[in-house]
């Protein structure tokens, strides 16, 4: 040890050190943030600033959510169970409770069934006595070897597949109560997150999986969204969420990243002329909307607001912790951002943000930017050019996101050996495997299609999406996965495209397969047969994205199952022969046509 006297950056280390930890004890004598004030011996909170011993704490990041709980109580209101679980007991702080019941073999109970969902673990039962794991994997973006270790893992300790997200994110399946911790040991030893990929939490950010690739995007975006995912990770109140919330950025390139369903989109758009009034020169910038709950019938709406690449971590935070403050903790159902801004406008709104922010949002007219429409809907699929030369990226289909682990295992060696060892994954629930050389797609084409799996995609594939349903959810009402491939392979046999179809299989008003934005939606429901119930499904169409939104509407209801294949075969037959031209897509079709006009072109069908 040196004897010289500590020089001055030292010595502030140390102060700060010391007063870190005098707050560090301080806040740790908070025993439970579970009343309006708490003034045990030395400690008061309430709504206003903290305080021990009559001394004020230097705020608390995660102090927020507990005084918009004090101020929902103070009202009159009750706290949602949720809420009153979260305010119980701090989610975050149960890894030993998660740990102690793994090692005794046992699932959690009563509300620790929510709470541990903070740790990406849902216990699933009745569907399955079993629990599912969710990632975050930061733009979808992970390594060979991780898929590989994840192929490893399932065989070890969870169902020996892996299912792909439409969220570009990862989940495991049919884990039982003693691998818990073997899962979340296991993940963190691939470098891999599940804090907060469940629970009221910001679920995994998605970015363009073309982002660095693709010859048409306006800007990378992945990199910006791996930053976001280290902003949530190391600013506490962003755990303290009244519900889950999305956050989504897109490059404007070939491949959406469904920006305009999450809470907060980004995408980018061009700044076509210089605005010396605003000291903004012309440029790419991110255009900001809010508000994308598709299950709730609402796309996010755009604002006037750009915003720099390095702009849009701060203007999130600051969006994310004016809705921990003012979101609905008494009805679940209203707890998310859309009713804030439903309630508040978004004049008020944006106010609010730029009080959090401390600065002003930069306003530009629409009229002065631009945003680029190269979307290609099969771009998800195959196998394309990238922007470097001599390179090429290829998507693999999967039959609604499902892979085993000898497939995934299969896949991390051609992106090895074929690739630069990286793995794209998309919002259409498949991957991709970039930087093939012109060379190697011969091979690369065969050993795919030698896996099981498939490059190649008829339009029904290509634009299939469903959710786990019944085998894997309990509020599924149909067992939507294998469902949708039957669909699918019922209408490859009645019908070859031109142009693709989307088709999302949902299995409840979550709507996690995003079935009001398909071409053709379908959202499971009990049916009756007689004397019998039987699963069936609502039949939505018209639904679209991006440039073409549009919230797809009810045609059909409480359609039996086995009379849904045919009823939806119809409807593309009346397609195909009614349609202006082969350029006219589907959703184009739908909306030019009334709800009655759908229904006789089915009833024609039948009819013949």
């Amino acid at each position: 040890m040196s004897d010289e006297p500590f020089n001055e950056a030292q010595k502030q280390y140390l102060s700060g050190f010391a007063y870190g930890s005098d707050v560090a004890r301080a806040i740790s004598k908070l025993p439970v943030l579970s009343n309006s004030a708490r003034t045990g011996n030395t400690v008061s909170l309430g709504t206003g600033p903290a305080t021990v011993d009559g001394n004020e704490l230097p705020a608390a990041p995660e102090l927020s959510a507990y005084q918009a709980q004090d101020r929902t109580i103070e009202s009159g209101k009750k706290l949602s169970a949720e809420e009153q679980a979260k305010r119980d007991k701090n989610p975050l702080d149960m890894w030993d409770e998660i740990a102690s019941r793994s090692a005794s073999g046992e699932f959690p109970k009563g509300t620790d069934v929510f709470l541990t969902k903070f740790h990406g673990l849902f216990y699933v039962a009745p569907a399955q006595n079993a629990f599912m794991c969710r990632m975050r994997i930061p733009g979808g973006e992970m390594y060979a070897h991780q898929l590989e270790g994840l192929a490893d893992l399932t065989d070890r300790s969870a169902g020996g597949y892996i299912d792909i997200t439409t969220r570009a994110n990862l989940q495991l399946r049919e884990i039982p109560a003693d691998q818990a911790m073997n899962i979340l040991y296991g993940l963190r030893e691939l470098g891999i997150v599940s804090l907060g990929a469940g629970g009221d939490n910001i679920r995994n950010v998605t970015a363009s999986p073309l982002s660095g690739i693709d010859p048409d995007e306006l800007i990378e975006t992945l990199p910006i969204a791996k930053r976001m995912h280290h902003y949530i990770l190391n600013h506490r109140e962003m755990y303290g969420l009244p519900r889950k919330f999305n956050i989504a950025f897109d490059g404007g390139g070939r491949i959406s990243a469904l920006d305009d369903t999450n809470d907060i989109g980004f995408h980018a758009v061009r700044l076509v002329e210089n605005l010396p009034d605003q000291d903004t020169p012309a440029g790419i910038y991110f255009r900001l909307t809010l508000g994308g709950i598709t299950g709730h019938r609402d796309f996010a709406r755009g604002t006037d607001v750009l915003l720099t690449a390095a702009e849009t971590l701060d203007v999130a935070g600051a969006i994310v912790r004016v809705f921990v403050k003012n979101g609905d903790r008494t009805d679940r159902k209203k707890a998310r951002l859309k009713y804030v801004l439903d309630a508040w406008g978004f004049d008020k709104f944006l106010a609010e943000v730029e009080t959090e922010l401390g600065s002003t949002l930069r306003r530009v007219d629409r009229s002065r930017w631009e945003r680029p429409d190269v979307e290609d809907r099969m771009a998800h699929v195959d196998f394309h050019r990238q922007k470097q030369a001599g390179k090429n990226y290829v998507g693999v289909v999967f039959p609604v996101g499902r892979m085993t682990s000898d497939q995934a295992r299969g896949l991390s060696e051609l992106a090895r050996r074929y690739g630069s060892g990286r793995i794209c994954l998309t919002v259409w629930q498949n991957l991709l495997i970039p930087d093939i050389a012109d060379a190697d797609i011969p091979t690369v084409q065969s050993e795919i299609i030698a896996m099981g799996l498939d490059h190649r995609a008829s339009s029904f594939r290509a634009g299939l999406v469903a959710c786990t349903g019944s085998a894997g959810c309990k509020f599924a009402g149909a067992d939507t996965k294998r469902d949708a491939i039957e669909l699918a392979g019922f209408l490859e046999q009645q019908h070859q495209l031109d142009s693709p179809i989307n088709i999302h299989v949902t299995g409840c008003h979550h709507s996690c397969a995003q079935h009001y934005i398909g071409d053709i939606g379908l959202i499971a429901t009990q049916v009756e047969v007689g004397e019998e119930t039987v699963d069936g499904y609502h039949i939505h169409v018209g639904g679209g994205w991006g440039d073409n939104q549009r919230i797809a509407r009810l045609i059909f209801s409480s359609v039996a199952k086995d009379d849904v294949a045919p009823l939806v075969s119809d409807l593309i037959r009346g397609y195909l022969e009614a349609r202006e031209s082969v350029a006219e897509t589907f959703a184009s079709f739908a909306a030019r046509k009334t709800d009655e006009e759908l229904k006789e072109l089915c009833s024609a069908a039948a009819a013949s």
